[in-house]
């Protein structure tokens, strides 16, 4: 049963961190009830905030259906109305943003004032960029011989099926479906169980700016009730997921069955090159960035540190120091600058992969536990100490498994080509640092490691232009600029011979044809 989507339905703790919540499925426009419901934690707290819709194929049925039926008025409206919209709904989100951060930090644990700088404006620019990208495209491409004339068009897919993670909620469910509305087709998006609100708060706005109802639908649940449903149905074409290796790996296999298009962006366990010609103190704290930034939760946070042997205690040293500074503490207190991971679950992973490393022979430099003196509000979170260990080879479990929290460890090399084995020395290749103040080796390092990006002297600088994936474990595809407009399309040639070409009889001769 559906009914208009309300406002404080999906929003009601965003007063008060205190107050429960329904979070629902949006299909067709509107709210709709579920017979089954999961509990909505606030990892900070590791309090019970709420219920979100527990899906199933029944409502994946419901939301594809809704989306096949959107999906041609939404393309009719042309790349400019599309973009309208688009930018409509970018001032929305942009107009609440306080609104939205709230309910990011309170569903993920992360820092309000990160999601307050990061996650929201990127998510605005998100929608903003590919409104502006398709609809500033030609609408086709011609190419012109003497015997025909060859006309290249892109057609929408129709249904794009989109599994978000919950590590940056609204700014990846915005970044994978902004490119498949921007090109005219409908969606269909199951974000993660752990952080339902903002997807459904971003689907509400998207009615209220004048979306047409079953352009963009949110279905809840967990992978394999609600995600596995989408991924394999039949009039879902396309699907773009972002989470684990091995989730990946089920998804790849069940799109090949029935030939769907499908970008994966997975796991990494990214290094940090720090060279001795760096810039010390720049690169320490671009490893910090890279190796703390959203708790260690992003899947481009650098967790191996390979440092030149000669300034190897160097950095260590100044990296612990860093990673002592940094302010733990209630998500919501805008001093905060780690927050909670996602779960206790989760902590209590990472926690035994510092185990693990430690009795292997790891040293823990700091953190390596959970923090004391936590405010009351927040002693009962996910909280783990930001943590440097040293000690480890590089075929060791820690430093071959993506750990996904606060925890990062030091190796020394020798040389370049001792660097470039430490880096390449995993079955992930999402990303990289090189901190050198040598052009030539940048240029050079940047050849040789196995991965989909390497930074040069920074981290996580992003351009909409360029491709964004993985090599090896890490995904399958690229996402961003014109290959995520590509992918959300489907290219159509339409080859028409010149007049001259044709025979009376309207036959094209052979040798003009061939």
């Amino acid at each position: 049963m559906a009914r208009p989507f309300q406002s404080m339905a999906v929003a009601s703790r965003l007063n008060s961190a205190l107050l429960m919540q329904l979070v629902e499925h949006i299909i067709d426009g509107a709210a709709t009830n579920s017979d089954q419901w999961i509990d909505c934690m606030e990892p900070a707290t590791g309090l019970v905030m709420g219920q979100v819709a527990a899906g199933d194929h029944h409502d994946v049925e419901q939301a594809v259906a809704a989306a096949t039926r959107a999906a041609p008025l939404w393309s009719s409206m042309g790349a400019n109305g599309r973009a309208a919209r688009l930018h409509a709904l970018a001032d929305r989100v942009e107009d609440q943003l306080e609104v939205f951060a709230r309910a990011e930090s309170i569903d993920t644990g992360k820092p309000i004032t990160l999601a307050r700088q990061v996650d929201i404006p990127r998510a605005v620019a998100n929608l903003r960029w590919f409104a502006d990208a398709a609809s500033g495209q030609s609408a086709s491409e011609i190419y012109t011989t003497a015997r025909a004339t060859s006309e290249v068009i892109r057609v929408p897919v129709g249904v794009v099926g989109v599994i978000a993670p919950w590590n940056l909620p609204l700014y990846l469910l915005t970044w994978k479906i902004a490119a498949p509305l921007a090109m005219g087709n409908a969606v269909v998006a199951k974000p993660s169980e752990l952080t339902p609100t903002t997807a459904s708060m971003l689907a509400l706005a998207a009615s209220e700016v004048g979306f047409p109802p079953g352009v963009l639908n949110i279905v809840h649940g967990t992978g394999p009730s609600a995600g596995a449903p989408l991924v394999a149905h039949p009039d879902v074409p396309a699907i773009t997921f972002t989470g684990g290796t091995d989730t990946g790996r089920l998804v790849n296999s069940a799109c090949a069955e029935l030939f769907k298009k499908v970008a994966l962006e997975m796991g990494g366990k990214n290094p940090t090159v720090i060279f001795a010609d760096a810039d010390i103190d720049a690169a320490i704290n671009t490893a910090s960035a890279a190796a703390f930034s959203n708790q260690g939760q992003i899947c481009l946070c650098g967790e191996r540190l390979l440092i030149e042997a000669s300034v190897h205690d160097r950095v260590v040293e100044g990296l612990v120091e860093r990673a002592k500074a940094l302010t733990i503490g209630d998500p919501l207190d805008d001093d905060t600058r780690q927050g909670s991971l996602i779960s206790a679950d989760h902590c209590n992973r990472v926690g035994r992969a510092v185990e693990g490393a430690l009795k292997r022979g790891a040293t823990c430099l700091t953190g390596g536990c959970r923090p004391d003196n936590l405010p009351e509000r927040v002693q009962g979170g996910a909280f783990y100490r930001p943590t440097v260990l040293a000690g480890l080879d590089m075929r060791d479990q820690f430093n071959t498994s993506e750990v996904f929290g606060p925890v990062v460890c030091a190796m020394p090399f020798q040389d370049e080509a001792h660097a470039i084995e430490l880096a390449n020395a995993t079955r992930y290749g999402l990303s990289a640092v090189v901190c050198t103040g040598d052009e030539a080796r940048a240029h050079r390092m940047g050849h040789a490691i196995q991965t989909g990006t390497v930074w040069i002297n920074c981290w996580l600088e992003r351009d909409f232009r360029v491709p964004f994936g993985g090599v090896k474990d890490s995904g399958l595809g690229r996402e961003g600029g014109e290959e995520a407009m590509h992918f959300a399309t489907e290219a159509r040639t339409i080859c028409t011979a010149s007049a001259s070409s044709v025979d009376a009889t309207g036959a094209v001769p052979r040798e003009a044809s061939s």
